[in-house]
């Protein structure tokens, strides 16, 4: 069986980033089946280009994983109207990519950007294939929630496309159950949506990793270490962590370290100098497969999104791999994942956009390490249980063979 993905903001181990669908690949290969990506020549939370190109795109072959890296406009750390031309740029160089591929057995399509899951849709459409729509994040839902999409006609004609897009896919596969939920008030049947979470590789993030050397390179011997690993945007809410920062500033004892980069990175770090914050420190960043170093360095690590209710639906992938290392989670974020981590025991809720509720929980967590210990122990079981990256990439297998079958 050959799977063609369309996704632009793919990243391979060699990049920050989530691979999800680089292990799913692997994972696929290990059984005798072939997924081809079609994936944008730049990195999306850096906004660097990641293969040099000559033509409309570049083939790669990464441990046995065939990539094409189409063009795709560079702007996407620029303004919101021409991250949407980069967007629209990859939509069309994606197609011609993908036509190139001549044998494919199914069309798998992802969103968000959803301008690119159209891409997917049509070449099913000339293929002749079917079309799995992955739903990552809820767009346009979470763009107007945040108040990034206001004009009331794209509002409205991004929902005619969401809507499309849902009418069209041949099966919809989700990883939050609440956008199932959603879906199915969307008048969606339920026997066309699967909920299949990513997890997490139980292998790559363990106990059993040293970041000694993280922690070496960065001056935090002895210290108690909150890190946040991801992207800098503005869905993350890193000024909330800011504030808690600067209430936390004379313990000398506590840092907060931020590994990643993203469209706010700059004026973050401009706003924690202005703040003349002495326990923050913006780390860059690192490619996937140094990220369990990362991870390992840390005494809790940190989840956090604006307060939008629509956030209240989603799973980030970064809390499944704190929860593999064995690091407890200070989550930010309340909703679905909340669940997960009271079930769990494996961390502890504070609300949205509260910097005086996280700064004492910090202060606590950092003065109690039986509890911290015991959160990520707590955790790891959880995740090891419900959540092991290879029992939910065989479900994705089984959805796909059912798909190709039909």
């Amino acid at each position: 069986m050959k799977i063609l993905l369309l996704n632009q903001a793919f990243v391979s181990p060699n990049e920050p980033g989530h691979t999800r669908h680089f292990e799913m690949a692997q994972f696929l290969r290990a059984r005798g089946h072939e997924l081809v990506i079609v994936a944008s020549d730049l990195n999306y939370q850096t906004g660097q280009r990641t293969v040099e190109r000559t033509g409309l795109f570049a083939e790669q072959m990464i441990d046995g994983v065939r990539i094409l890296r189409a063009y795709i406009f560079p702007a996407l750390h620029r303004s919101y109207f021409w991250r949407i031309i980069s967007f629209f740029s990859f939509m069309f160089s994606s197609v011609w990519t993908a036509l190139t591929v001549k044998d494919a057995d199914i069309i798998m399509g992802t969103t968000p950007p959803i301008f690119q899951a159209v891409s997917a849709w049509f070449v099913a459409l000339i293929r002749r294939k079917p079309f799995l729509l992955e739903v990552r994040d809820l767009w346009p839902e979470f763009g107007v929630s945040m108040g990034v999409l206001k004009n009331p006609i794209l509002i409205s004609l991004a929902r005619w496309l969401e809507k499309f897009l849902y009418a069209r896919a041949t099966h919809i596969l989700v990883n939050s159950p609440a956008y199932k939920d959603y879906m199915l008030g969307k008048g969606v049947p339920e026997n066309k949506i699967t909920y299949i979470p990513y997890g997490t590789d139980v292998d790559m993030f363990n106990p059993d990793v040293d970041g000694s050397s993280v922690r070496n390179d960065l001056g935090l011997e002895n210290k108690f270490v909150v890190l946040y690993a991801g992207a800098l945007g503005q869905a993350n809410d890193i000024d909330t962590i800011l504030r808690a920062a600067e209430r936390l500033n004379h313990e000398s004892k506590i840092r907060f370290v931020l590994f990643g980069d993203g469209k706010e990175r700059a004026r973050l770090e401009l706003e924690s100098k202005r703040m003349n914050l002495t326990n923050v420190i913006f780390a860059g960043v690192c490619a996937k497969k140094e990220m369990p170093l990362v991870v390992a360095s840390s005494d809790v690590c940190l989840a956090i999104l604006q307060d939008v209710p629509m956030f209240r639906t989603t799973y980030p992938n970064k809390v499944f791999d704190y929860m593999a290392a064995a690091r407890g989670t200070v989550l930010v974020i309340d909703g679905v994942v909340r669940d997960v981590i009271e079930s769990s025991g494996g961390g502890v809720f504070v609300q949205p956009g509260n910097d005086e509720g996280l700064a004492k929980t910090i202060l606590e967590l950092s003065n109690d390490p039986q509890r911290v210990r015991q959160m990520g122990l707590n955790a790891r079981a959880y995740l090891v249980k419900y959540l092991d990256r290879r029992d939910k990439l065989n479900d994705t297998l089984k959805l796909l063979e059912s798909l190709v079958k039909a």
